[in-house]
Parts: structure tokens; sequence; C-alpha cells
């Protein structure tokens, strides 16, 4: 197992969920996504998937809506803050 390790960290953003953060040698900064909003997104994708499955298109459509509208909101902030400090984007 491997250790922890400390480094320091650029943050673009406040703290709060889906901070922008630059790691130590990498060219663009990244979305912070904590553990409990990755679970969340896992469980949407797996019911947008048990909703196709299921032939649910009206279900899996709507699912797949709200998963788009938050994947989205954590676009903004990132492009937000790429512009705000004048950072090209990687897109």
């Amino acid at each position: 197992m491997r250790s922890m390790e400390r480094v320091e960290v650029e943050l673009f953003t406040d703290g709060s969920n889906n901070a922008v953060v630059r790691m130590p040698g990498r060219s663009f900064p990244g979305v912070l996504v904590q553990g409990d909003s990755l679970s969340v997104i896992r469980s949407d994708v797996a019911g947008i998937r048990d909703a196709c499955r299921a032939e649910g298109a009206a279900e899996a459509l709507e699912l797949a809506e709200f998963l788009l509208a938050d994947l989205d909101a954590i676009l903004l902030r990132y492009t937000d803050a790429l512009d705000r400090h004048d950072l090209r984007r990687p897109f």
C-alpha cells in the first residue's frame, strides 16, 4: 500500500464541491469530485443503464437529462475558473 503524500496544489475556486485545482506537474487544472458526489454520478449512470435495459426510454432520457445538467454545471464552473485566471481550455 502506498503511503499518503502531501502536495501543494493551486486552487482556482473555493474549496467546496467540484473545486478546480491544478496538481503539481500538470498543465491544466482538474475538477476535484468528492467521493459522495462520485457515488451519485455512478448511481445516475447505473439508473440510465437499467432504464435502457428495461426499454424505459422515457425514464432513461429523464435520468440522462438530469445527469447532463449536473455535468454541465461542473463544466461551467471549470471553464469560468479558467477564464477568470486567463488559462486556455484543454478542449
